[in-house]
């Protein structure tokens, strides 16, 4: 099938309400609205010509020239994309053609640093971005609570049970989770993260409280059926992954992977002044210096320990 263009809006406006149609969130659903009527005005500037990958580089190359944010860029992309594979499947275009306008790489992004974290704000975007009026979006915004709030790996949030949730001291922790290495630590955790583990369980009908759930030891993230029901006991690891990965290329963070939000974890909490030892300890690092490559911590002699030691000579 030879490539072709998409000519009229009554052509383009199905494959749109398509794309839009398979959106959960009345923002991201804005979002791309927005996007895509921008890139079919430059579409029909440029004379309409067939959909290709080099053609959506050049647009790539447009909005850069524009000097917007690469976050705007990468969403922006996100949508051509989307329209692409939905155009492609609508028969509209060769099926190639839309899986290789799917692999145009997106910009870096100025949100993402050096190692892959986020700044505060851009943490709060990621956990605002799931739509909380569907089940998908309850369990997805606690998975990301679970990994930004508490630092875990993806294969520790997988593997999670109720029954590993419960009160120490007087706060919500994980109690003796197993981690890399087989090493065993215990993690607290911050009650907003617990109010979103609470109400996906609460959604669900799983009983998220140990003490007197049936399911004492059932995983808390479980897979959820399109049609927006709990259709399995579990999630993969990489499910896990692929939840972090569709909000980061909602919210534009291109690259973004669940172990970063495990650095953005530890890069917030030094921020916010937590210890570096108590920092380890919640990661579970076997050395302090995995912690600090973690952090980037640099060693500051304008303002050193010693400085801080309180002694002088009399």
């Amino acid at each position: 099938m030879e490539a072709r263009a998409l000519t009229t809006v009554q052509e383009t406006q199905p494959i749109v309400d398509l794309v839009l149609d398979g959106l959960a969130s009345e923002h991201s659903k804005r979002a791309y609205r927005r996007a895509l009527l921008d890139f079919l005005a430059w579409h029909t500037v440029q004379g309409r010509p067939p959909l290709s990958k080099a053609l959506v580089q050049r647009y790539k190359t447009k909005l850069q020239k524009d000097g917007l944010a690469p976050s705007t860029i990468n969403q922006r992309l996100s949508a051509v994309r989307k329209l692409a594979l939905e155009a492609a499947d609508n028969g509209l275009i060769d099926p190639h053609l839309g899986n290789g306008i799917k692999a145009v790489k997106g910009v870096k992004s100025a949100g993402v640093r050096s190692g892959n974290w986020l700044t505060l704000a851009e943490a709060q975007r990621l956990l605002d971005a799931p739509d909380v009026t569907a089940l998908k979006g309850l369990r997805d915004r606690a998975i990301l609570a679970a990994l930004i709030g508490s630092g875990l790996r993806r294969s520790e949030a997988a593997a999670l049970t109720f029954d590993k949730v419960t009160q120490r001291e007087g706060r919500w922790v994980i109690c003796d989770l197993k981690g890399k290495g087989n090493r065993t630590r215990t993690v607290p955790i911050p009650a907003w993260a617990k109010a979103a583990i609470d109400a996906w369980a609460e959604e669900t009908g799983i009983d998220s409280n140990p003490s007197t759930s049936l399911r004492t030891g059932g995983r808390v993230f479980r897979s959820v059926h399109k049609g927006g029901y709990v259709s399995g006991d579990r999630m993969s690891a990489q499910a896990v992954a692929d939840v972090v990965r569709e909000y980061a290329e909602k919210c534009g963070f291109e690259g973004l992977a669940a172990h970063d939000l495990r650095r953005t974890f530890a890069k917030l909490a030094h921020k916010g002044g937590a210890k570096l030892d108590q920092i380890q300890l919640s990661l579970g690092h076997a050395s302090i210096k995995t912690t600090e490559r973690y952090l980037g911590v640099e060693q500051d002699l304008q303002d050193a320990p010693c400085d801080r030691l309180g002694l002088r000579l009399r």
